[in-house]
């Protein structure tokens, strides 16, 4: 009986040290891979285009140095957003903007990564109205996102776009629903809202009263 509990125990154990250690290994695994992927391709290219930056040895293998595609990367990533600030800048990035979007075949790909990207971050952040819907029953409640207001080019004029993500997946459905069956969450932000749909309901929701106490 006694050996039994132990192995109760220990189960009991082995479970909780796995909801604490699986979710850092897998971010941990996450963040290395691309950091190590970045790595492994920014050193050979740069190499190649600017031969004299980055050494190479007696094989002709580029010589990797641990975190520099990465922060190179970085590097590039922020300048960029740094720069087109300016007006000049900006004008010139509207101007390559536009060509990329009245280019045949490239124009599906390009503006349709461009818009996936300003609804999660950006001045036209797009995933930041919290609401729940209701779509299939009256008594059931979803968690969704306003993704647009006015849908008359589609001939309806009392509904409204909404984005109902899926629960650990970074798919979702979009649903054209009645302004009545939408209510606005205004006690959580967009950000805990996606992330307790995404989780499944298992995240908790952190209450912005709490410091206040």
């Amino acid at each position: 009986m006694k050996t039994r509990q132990v192995l109760k125990k220990m189960f009991q154990y082995f479970l909780q040290g796995l909801i604490i250690l699986a979710p850092i290994a897998i971010t941990i695994y996450a963040v290395t891979a691309l950091f190590n992927f970045v790595d492994g391709i920014l050193p050979s290219l740069i190499q190649k285009i600017f031969p004299h930056l980055i050494e190479a040895d007696k094989e002709g293998n580029t010589i990797k140095i641990p975190g520099l595609g990465f922060a190179l990367v970085m590097l590039i990533v922020i300048l960029v957003g740094y720069i087109s600030s300016s007006f000049i800048v900006s004008r010139l990035v509207e101007l390559f903007d536009k060509i990329l979007e009245r280019t045949p075949g490239i124009k599906l790909i390009y503006s349709t990564l461009k818009d996936f990207f300003e609804a999660f971050a950006g001045d036209k952040r797009k995933f930041d109205q919290a609401v729940l819907v209701s779509v299939e029953s009256a008594d059931v409640w979803q968690i969704g996102f306003i993704t647009q207001q006015e849908l008359s080019e589609f001939g309806l004029i009392e509904h409204v776009a909404v984005y109902i993500p899926q629960s650990y997946a970074f798919t979702g459905r979009l649903y054209f629903v009645k302004r009545d069956r939408v209510r606005l969450l205004t006690d959580i932000s967009s950000t805990d809202a996606m992330k307790f749909a995404i989780s499944g309901g298992v995240t908790h929701i952190e209450d912005e009263h709490d410091g206040k106490k």
